[in-house]
């Protein structure tokens, strides 16, 4: 299976900046056989940029969603009106999420099924805080997290999704996990429920374009979930090249 690079733009970019960066980046014409590619725009991004992705070959992905197809829920967004924009993503469990809008382990465990169901991708988020990073308790907490996740979901299910490991101390700080360690972290996530060793798993967290080769080089690592450097068109192609090094048929 090749790597897997998902852009998350979280709250940047207006619906022409979206077109913009769409045009750019296919002007550069990514190798598609590098690696496959997912940019997560904001949800006012979602119909313009599905419109200039049509019949490329760069996914379309949203940043969060409910679980519920409908509702008496405001402000949030279903997986049936994520399909209508073109969405084949999801990324669920961002710490950012989790930290402001309290999602939790048990919301994520409903929004996987729903995902699916709709044949959206869910790429689940997890990872420690500093604090447990210098206790030691990061292998414990992602497990922890992974398993309230997938809990009463089948292996089979389970081998649909993707799963991102995001230390929270490493994102957007410059501080990057080293491989090795991110490494070991994710064999122990890729262990910790039946279905995962069939999954990619990305790491995320101060990747750039310098760094994502050595990272994909790692056994258990199949590619990144990517913050700033993905808002910008040429940085984003570069990790889609970098990220061709450790794939495997």
């Amino acid at each position: 299976m090749k790597n897997l690079v998902v852009g998350n733009w979280k709250m940047f970019k207006i619906p022409a900046e979206a077109v913009k960066f769409v045009a750019e980046l296919q002007a550069l014409d990514p190798d598609p056989d590098d690696a496959d590619a997912v940019i997560c725009p904001p949800f006012v991004d979602l119909p313009a940029a599905g419109a200039a992705l049509e019949g490329g070959t760069i996914g379309l992905g949203a940043q969060t969603m409910h679980w519920a197809d409908t509702g008496a829920c405001t402000g949030e967004i279903s997986a049936p009106m994520l399909v209508a924009c073109g969405v084949k993503w999801v990324i669920l469990g961002h710490s950012e999420r989790r930290a402001s809008c309290a999602e939790l382990d048990t919301t994520i465990n409903k929004k996987i099924p729903a995902a699916l169901a709709h044949g959206i991708t869910p790429i689940v988020a997890v990872g420690e805080t500093d604090a447990e990073h210098q206790a030691g308790q990061a292998r414990e907490r992602v497990v922890s997290q992974i398993q309230a996740a997938f809990a009463g979901i089948s292996e089979a299910d389970v081998t649909r999704c993707v799963v991102a490991y995001e230390p929270i101390w490493a994102i957007g700080t410059g501080n990057v996990d080293s491989p090795e360690n991110a490494n070991a972290i994710m064999g122990a996530i890729r262990a910790a429920v039946p279905g995962l060793e069939k999954t990619r798993l990305l790491y995320g967290g101060s990747v750039k374009p310098d760094n994502i080769a050595a990272l994909v080089g790692q056994e258990h690592i199949n590619g990144a979930l990517v913050g700033g450097a993905s808002l910008d068109p040429k940085s984003f192609a570069a990790l889609i090249r970098n990220a061709r090094q450790g794939v495997t048929a």
